[in-house]
């Protein structure tokens, strides 16, 4: 007979920082019992077995070269344990002081339970529904791929999986219960054994708890006590394909017990499927919004002209050949606009939608010499793009004035990832922070290993490693990534390019002594050009030209029909707010004083930046007003790349901001 009442399991995989603690949470819970900790190390490399050999020296800790999986780690913890309980725990959780000791009770008053968990609750309080589940058969299983039971989860039929008609509040027998908190007695280990090692991830937990009752015991929820998991945290640092992994083990798990499992494994095969379309077009949902958008409105401008040229000269389209001229010149026109760049995850450009007609109208014109017997007219063809120059422009400006999305364009800064966490890579992500020239956004660093996951050197922290970039870009919409060739190798600069190559960025080498930049369409020297001198485009005789026709062309019509009433009402009212400061300084724009888009001061320098304006780079962007150097660098890089419709896009942000803080 064994003197230890409880044995503790954790696997750990990379999550140092929740680790430690847990391990201080446990020892806050166990005063008044004997425990033993074990820790199995699944070859973390982010510092976590240097920690516990530092830290917690009274911890066995067990440090295995190769991730050998979740269910394998805790068999060899579970062959070291000795106490009269076992509790297999998740290192990304914390206990509650009385947890263990309420657990036990429970135990000694229950003979027939021999699994047990408690209510295990999310980072925001809320019930984390894996604590308490169903079996996952045939039925159980459709409702949870369905969605019937999220649509349903007070009705017993169809919310047998996460048992959510159930109330949280009270103890009672269930299927299963969350690996993520397991207690159980010592004899349900030495009857049934440990996990099943076919299960890497996900669903080891649901095949113990079902041998568990096989073997005569039962398994509980209870609700007594509680403990916090922070689910997830080591899937985030890692590159596995989590819903592959999830409903691989389902399907492993009904294979295995349920005798029906070729209907499952259909429901559950297009679970994936399902899952893996969704979170694609959860991804992609403006591509696809703006994809869709562009095809009515192309069909809608060849109607238009059809029946513009057609009304007074000669036939419509032929209705046995409609199904193809509204298809494929369409599909051309989206496919083009595609390899030109106009359809991007994060921006609903208007520019480069522009040049894409531009070009479609050329390569659709040329197609009518080669297939006359689609190409009707001509004429049609022309009308048509000049509907299009309107209407496709016109649409994006309308979302994103009025719904702000898409709003993330060639204006704002990029998001940039420095991969290397070397005193050379920190030095030229401060350097790129500074640049006058080009816009940076630091999200974060990159290092070769986890081990540096959440320090912050120099202000910049880093945000992830190698192995797990991939979800990094995902997650944070970077668009820009670039190495340090001090601190990483081109093979695995390649490699990452390899495996990123449809996520829409651009990567970059900094050379080995940081004053340049490779990229695949230019070399950008780290070190600003002197400003004397320098030309940039708002100092062109052309871009002065369209600017002024610009301002006039919305200024003149505003100053008419909306200036007056938003004068006598902010007289009337004596109150003001962003949007009607910007309309009463309207007559400044009309006579030539000021212009809609420009720096917000006079600055004092050799080199032209354009007319104050009532918006600018300064206005979309946030930043600290008090900052002059951040409100300087964006002012210059206003002056460098502006154009009528950069100038369109930072009025629709800045309109579309205006209207959002009268509604907060």
């Amino acid at each position: 007979m064994n003197n230890i009442d409880l044995s503790i399991i954790i696997v750990n995989y990379n999550v140092k920082e929740f680790l430690q603690n847990l391990l201080t949470s446990i020892r806050k819970s166990s005063l008044n019992i004997t425990k033993e900790i074990i820790v199995v190390d699944n070859a973390s490399d982010d510092g976590s077995v240097e920690i516990l050999q530092e830290k917690f020296p009274d911890v066995k800790l067990i440090a295995n070269k190769v991730n050998v999986g979740f269910g394998n780690a805790n068999n060899i913890g579970l062959k070291l344990a000795s106490g009269k309980y076992i509790l297999l725990i998740n290192p990304d959780a914390i206990v509650q002081e009385d947890t263990f000791q309420k657990l036990i009770e429970f135990f000694n008053s229950t003979p027939d339970a021999g699994i047990a968990g408690c209510k295990v609750l999310n980072s925001d309080g809320s019930l984390q529904l894996a604590c308490r589940r169903g079996f996952p058969g045939p039925w159980t299983s459709f409702t949870k791929v369905t969605g019937l039971s999220k649509l349903f989860p007070n009705n017993r039929l169809f919310a047998r999986y996460n048992l959510t008609y159930l109330d949280e509040n009270k103890t009672y027998e269930v299927d299963a219960i969350s690996g993520a908190f397991m207690m159980m007695r010592r004899e349900v280990y030495e009857k049934i054994g440990g996990f099943d090692p076919e299960f890497f991830m996900y669903g080891e937990d649901l095949d113990l708890c079902y041998r568990t009752q096989k073997a005569g015991f039962k398994v509980y929820y209870v609700h007594t006590t509680q403990i916090i998991h922070y689910k997830g945290e080591s899937t985030k640092r890692s590159n596995l394909d989590e819903t592959k992994v999830f409903y691989d083990a389902m399907h492993l798990f009904v294979k295995k017990h349920f005798s029906s499992s070729f209907l499952v494994q259909i429901i559950l095969r297009f679970a994936i499927v399902l899952r893996k379309l969704a979170a694609f077009v959860y991804y992609y949902k403006l591509v696809l919004l703006a994809i869709l958008f562009d095809f009515i409105f192309y069909d809608v401008a060849l109607l238009l002209a059809d029946k513009l040229y057609t009304s007074s000269h000669w036939g419509g389209y032929p209705s046995e050949k409609l199904s193809i001229i509204f298809t494929i010149p369409a599909i051309l026109q989206i496919i083009l606009s595609s390899l030109l760049g106009a359809y991007r995850k994060d921006s609903l450009s208007v520019l480069k939608i522009l040049y894409s007609v531009f070009i479609g109208f050329f390569i659709i014109s040329a197609t009518t010499f080669f297939l006359k017997q689609f190409a009707y007219s001509r004429a049609i063809v022309i009308i048509t793009y000049a509907l299009l120059f309107v209407l496709l422009p016109l649409w994006r400006i309308i979302v994103k004035v009025l719904f702000h999305l898409g709003v993330k364009d060639e204006a704002g800064k990029s998001r940039t990832l420095i991969i290397g966490t070397s005193e050379n890579a920190v030095n030229l992500a401060g350097r790129l922070k500074n640049k006058f020239t080009t816009l940076h956004s630091i999200v974060g660093l990159i290092g070769n290993s986890r081990k540096s996951i959440g320090e912050t050197l120099n202000g910049f922290e880093v945000i992830g490693s190698l192995e797990n970039i991939s979800k990094i870009i995902k997650e944070n919409n970077i668009n820009e990534v670039i190495f340090s060739s001090v601190d990483i190798s081109y093979s695995e600069i390649l490699s990452v390019v390899s495996n990123n190559q449809t996520e829409n960025v651009e990567f970059k080498v900094a050379g080995s002594e940081f004053d340049f930049l490779v990229g695949k369409s230019a070399v950008t020297l780290l070190d600003d050009i002197p400003l004397l001198g320098i030309s940039y485009n708002i100092s062109g005789i052309p871009q002065r030209i369209s600017k002024f026709i610009f301002d006039k062309a919305i200024g003149i019509p505003v100053l008419i029909f909306i200036w007056p009433f938003i004068y006598f009402f902010q007289k009337l009212t004596k109150q003001s707010n962003s949007f009607t400061k910007f309309v009463i300084k309207i007559p400044h724009v009309v006579f030539g004083s000021y212009s809609l888009v420009g720096p917000p001061v006079k600055r004092e320098l050799n080199l032209f930046l354009g007319k104050i304006g009532l918006t600018g780079l300064w206005f979309t962007e946030g930043y600290d007003k008090n900052d002059n150097e951040e409100a300087l660098k964006l002012d210059i890089y206003y002056a460098k790349n502006q154009n009528i419709w950069l100038d369109l896009e930072i009025l629709g942000k800045s309109i579309s901001k205006m209207f959002n803080e009268r509604n907060s």
